[in-house]
């Protein structure tokens, strides 16, 4: 396996176990267990930003096209009804 193959795993890998944490968080009722997970969460979201400036550094990630003020401004509209 090669590296950008191993690195790409790694983000997708994280991102998941971002989205896990999440649900995790707002299903907790004792408040002590939510602030470590959510410490855990955080870490982990540092820990993927790190390796997602490696990885474009690197050229294993190419990010989606911007969008337009159009498309923000449609999405603002969307979201505000």
């Amino acid at each position: 396996m090669d590296e950008k193959t191993m690195v790409n795993d790694i983000l997708e890998g994280t991102k998941a176990e971002l989205t896990t944490f999440q649900g995790v968080i707002a299903e907790t009722e004792n408040m002590q267990l939510r602030q470590t997970i959510q410490q855990i969460r955080n870490n982990s979201e540092s820990f993927q930003y790190e390796l997602f400036k490696v990885a474009q550094t690197k050229g294993y990630y190419k990010p989606a096209q911007k969008a337009t003020v159009t498309e923000i401004n449609t999405v603002k509209s969307e979201l505000q009804q």
